[in-house]
């Protein structure tokens, strides 16, 4: 079965334009911290943007809904896309600030190596495509410099992406042609929970829990004594587990214990499945514990804190034990939740800090992830349940007589034989290719950095990549080569789409160009 082409441009079209009028509500921040030099960036990026959604739509405008592969293909298309458009504001910005052609009263600050940064193309798709994706690695190398408007436009995509962007696109500016289309492409997007029979009505209800979410956040941070404008960004990335901070020491700028320690409920939130989150605003709380995966997100995160904390704690690496627990405790969750905010240094390139052991154990995290329906990546929790379940139920099976009934239980779920080999089947599938693409990226980088640099520290860079942390070891910088950072751009862009839009997109290339023969 062919791609229906008319379908994925139409799409891609109608994701694209609501990235343009992101660009458009930007331009009202930017006059609001009195940057006005930064309004025509982000007036022409609307424009840029919004011609190309546009276009698209337009020209297929008698599109049929998507099926469920051209939906895998539009996903995998559009992210690609959005990553690439995303970095305009970056460049223009940098751009404007060092012509600096308008007058006085704009504001123009003075051009400085942050971010001047982000004249190089590749750097400021990087940036866009670590945010978008709800990554948080980044090419600026002290964002205290970075102006307020790149602030704002770096948490706002990622806490749009920590969503979706065709979440976004469905709640406004839906298809005309029922559900049909709009749920194929939610699905698309690594999602099926649906809290109410319409999917339009689920995305919105979606995004009403989000943004309440956020504003506890908000409050939260600014009552453990973080300025209003740090806890609005450090909100909007912690609950989409994105990760980008306005310093470049992330939450250990503050040296506060109070704010680490509130900062670890807001990723754990972001780690929760929406639908459970609707149940608990509901009343029914019970969730916290009867929900499997919401049950074995604390579960994972109370053990991998603890032996983190006991390896960090053995290698004598921190005064106190309190501050071992502290370190521990935020470092893993910021890790498995995949928001990548650093409380400690992990590496520093060519230079050792932590052990191999709680290098490695972080890895461990950033692999797994949290609950699927909620805003984290990796390969995610019940994909991780099943593939263990499933593969002692392989086991077991070789013991059975052939005439035993046979069926696997996950959770309140009692699968049949067949459903059983389909789950194990696909949750077999994507770790084989995350693997893949991990070795590659690994490959890569070992290849075009320096020797000097511990393996451990470049599988944690790909890893955390991948895996759209944000947490690095000291490799991820403007200074690495622009073959490293255009692979990480790859590894982020195949994590945030779990693994199987990106193998139908490049499968309907080689049918499109006869490849496979």
């Amino acid at each position: 079965m062919r791609v229906n082409r008319s379908a994925v441009g139409h799409d891609v079209g109608r994701i694209v334009q609501a990235i343009a009028l992101m660009s458009v509500a930007s331009i009202i921040v930017a006059a609001l911290n009195g940057e006005f030099y930064a309004i025509p960036a982000f007036g022409v990026t609307a424009v840029i943007i919004g011609g190309v959604g546009t276009g698209l739509v337009r020209r297929y405008q008698d599109a049929d809904p998507p099926e469920k592969r051209d939906a895998m293909v539009t996903a995998a298309t559009a992210w690609a896309v959005i990553g690439v458009l995303g970095g305009l504001p970056f460049l223009f910005i940098a751009w404007t600030i060092q012509i600096d052609p308008f007058p006085v009263w704009t504001n123009t600050p003075p051009m400085d190596s942050t971010t001047v940064i982000f004249l190089h193309p590749l750097d400021s798709v990087f940036e866009s495509m670590s945010g978008f994706t709800g990554t948080g690695l980044t090419m600026a190398a002290v964002e205290e410099k970075l102006p307020r408007s790149i602030h704002w436009w770096r948490s706002f995509i990622e806490w749009v992406g920590g969503v979706g962007v065709i979440v976004l696109t469905v709640a406004i500016l839906r298809r005309g042609d029922g559900s049909s289309g709009s749920y194929t492409l939610y699905e698309s997007e690594a999602r099926s929970e649906k809290i109410h029979p319409s999917i339009v009505t689920t995305v919105q209800e979606i995004w009403k829990i989000f943004v309440g979410l956020t504003i506890g956040s908000i409050i939260l941070f600014v009552l453990v004594g973080m300025p209003l404008w740090d806890a609005i960004n450090h909100a909007m990335t912690g609950i989409a587990t994105g990760g980008f901070s306005v310093h470049g020491a992330s939450i250990g700028h503050y040296g506060s214990p109070l704010i680490e320690y509130a900062v670890v409920p807001v990723m754990v939130a972001g780690s929760i499945a929406f639908p459970i989150h609707y149940l608990i605003f509901k009343g029914e709380v019970r969730n916290f514990y009867a929900d499997l995966q919401t049950r074995w997100v604390f579960l994972w995160f109370t053990i991998g804190s603890l032996a983190l904390t006991a390896v960090l704690y053995a290698n004598g690496q921190y005064a106190t034990l309190e501050e071992t627990f502290r370190v521990g405790l935020f470092q893993f969750v910021s890790a498995t939740s995949n928001t990548g905010f650093g409380t400690a240094t992990i590496g520093g390139g060519t230079e050792q800090v932590w052990s191999a052991g709680a290098t490695l154990l972080t890895c461990l995290g950033m692999l797994t992830g949290g609950a699927a329906g909620s805003t984290t990546s990796g390969l995610k929790l019940i994909r991780v349940i099943t593939l263990i379940k499933g593969t002692e139920w392989q086991i077991r099976e070789v013991f059975r007589p052939s005439s035993a009934i046979r069926y696997l239980r996950i959770g309140e779920r009692k699968l049949s034989e067949e459903q059983t080999q389909q789950e194990y089947t696909e949750a077999t599938v994507v770790f084989v290719l995350w693997v893949t693409f991990l070795a590659i990226g690994v490959a890569v980088l070992l290849r075009v950095l320096s020797p000097a640099h511990p393996l451990e520290y470049v599988i944690f860079d790909v890893m955390s990549a991948q895996s759209n942390v944000g947490l690095d070891s000291g490799i991820t910088g403007p200074t690495m080569p622009d073959t490293a950072k255009a692979m990480l751009i790859i590894n982020m862009w195949v994590g945030r789409l779990e693994i199987i839009p990106v193998a139908v997109l490049l499968g309907a290339i080689f049918q499109r160009f006869n490849l496979y023969r």
